[in-house]
């Protein structure tokens, strides 16, 4: 197989079926195997991307705020098992949990996502973007009850990053921003590499590939969504979990400035790539489907036949990034995306092809939703899948309307975000069907509709 023409062709199959818009490389051993850039990087498709544009790196950005922490060890300004409280005494309902704990999400700290409510307030009614330094002011100010005891479970939680950045800058006395250039990406030879905010302060670069999202039949910057601005203006101060913007090139240079051991030693990096430990004694595990844990930073899995692989996801309105290493193979993958996804199938299993190659597997096709749809489904019981359905509880997703439109079967839905949309329906059998938008399956039964393991019932009326 020639691995440089076969990730050639799935990622252009990927676009092709609205499931990438971006850059992406592969390397072997310090030699690149596969770059190279497909889509735009504006709303009116004028403007390409490039091999070297920019791109929001979203949670990706949270390796660099675990190197910072890192090297804050290194210089004896805190340890991992000090309580969050000797340096913030204001959190006293989270007493016990660690910096360890924030590393690795086991603090019980819950992400800011779940109550936007009080950015929103500043950014509305202040006219302002709070900054980092405010994230203690969040957490007292909006309540939210720990979610469990520090160690008792893994939860994702954006906020314990928030809260690791604004240490490094509180105990290094130079801002976060800058402690990053100084101490990461300038020693790594990142030359490309900002960590700032492009909505609160402006674009301090050129080249940047802007987050891009499907809006009534077109796209728009992330910033001028109906359904996404406040969300992504308000919270545009933070630091730690987001907001380093960086190309495939620099993050390909991280890579060899982690293995030649110019910013963090050996040693410290073995520390970030080992798994998190619960109270029980189990791992900290970050995507249990595919045996992944986590430790500072990263996720990490020992694959059987690759060894030691370490990576991370990153997602935000029109972005989603992967950046994966192999430790004892001497390989890395980088994908950057700057536009939501039109077809979700289209998108992982494209990413999931070209991830087959880099673990040394067959490729698996690329596939869309409309490639595994019936073509001539029997429409005579859509009829009676239409009307309201009842809202589960707990699921990131209500289907609350299914409804005809031009002799298609649609649903409306609303996100835990409160964010409305109208999907049209594809049939994958005679009573189950699938959307653009999603993996979720959707299968009618009599006067009911089963998605997410939750059955749910057609109202009346």
């Amino acid at each position: 197989m020639d691995k440089r023409e076969t990730i050639e062709r799935l990622v252009k199959e990927s676009y092709e079926k609205g499931g990438f818009n971006g850059t992406w490389l592969y390397a072997e051993n310090g030699e690149i195997v596969s770059k190279g850039a497909l889509g735009f990087s504006d709303t009116e498709d004028s403007v390409p991307v490039r091999e070297d544009s920019i791109f929001q790196l979203a949670s990706v950005s949270k390796q660099f705020t675990t190197a910072a922490v890192m090297l804050a060890f290194r210089q004896g300004l805190m340890d991992p098992d000090d309580r969050i409280t000797k340096f913030f005494p204001e959190l006293t309902a989270y007493d016990g949990a660690t910096v360890r704990n924030l590393l690795n999400h086991t603090s019980g700290i819950p992400d800011y996502f779940e109550d936007l409510d009080w950015f929103l307030k500043k950014w509305k009614e202040e006219k302002r973007i709070p900054g980092n330094g405010e994230i203690v002011d969040f957490i007292c100010g909006s309540k939210l009850e720990p979610s469990f005891a520090p160690g008792e479970k893994y939860e994702y939680s954006n906020t314990g990053y928030n809260l690791l950045a604004l240490l490094v800058e509180k105990l290094s006395g130079v801002p976060y921003e800058e402690f990053l250039q100084k101490n990461i990406f300038d020693p790594a030879g990142m030359s490309s590499t900002h960590a700032c905010h492009i909505r609160r302060d402006g674009v301090p670069f050129e080249g940047l590939a802007r987050a891009t999202v499907p809006e009534d039949g077109r796209w728009v910057f992330d910033i001028d969504s109906r359904d996404y601005a406040d969300i992504v203006n308000s919270v545009d101060g933070l630091n730690g979990d987001d907001y380093v913007f960086t190309n495939i090139f620099d993050l390909f240079a991280w890579d060899r400035a982690l293995r030649e051991g110019k910013v963090l030693t050996a040693d410290e990096q073995r520390i970030m790539y080992t798994p998190g430990k619960l109270n029980s004694g189990e791992n900290a595990m970050y995507y249990e489907e595919e045996g992944m844990s986590y430790g500072f930073g990263w996720a990490v899995v020992n694959d059987e036949e690759n060894g030691l692989v370490v990576s991370h996801s990153g997602g935000m309105p029109g972005v989603a990034t992967w950046f994966e290493r192999f430790i004892d193979r001497d390989r890395v993958l980088i994908i950057l995306n700057n536009r939501e996804a039109l077809d979700m199938r289209a998108s992982d299993s494209g990413w999931e092809a070209v991830r087959d190659i880099a673990f040394g597997r067959e490729p698996r096709q690329v596939i869309s939703v409309e490639d595994i749809a019936v073509k001539d489904p029997d429409r005579s019981k859509w009829e009676s899948f239409c009307g309201k359905y009842e809202h589960p509880e707990d699921t990131d997703l209500i289907v609350d309307e299914v409804y005809k439109k031009d002799g298609e079967l649609w649903i409306r839905t609303v996100d835990e975000d409160g964010i409305w949309n109208d999907w049209m329906l594809y049939p994958l059998g005679e009573d189950k069907f699938g959307r653009k938008g999603g993996m979720i399956e959707l299968t009618f039964g009599e006067g009911s509709v089963t998605y997410l393991k939750k059955t749910c019932k057609k109202l009346q009326g």
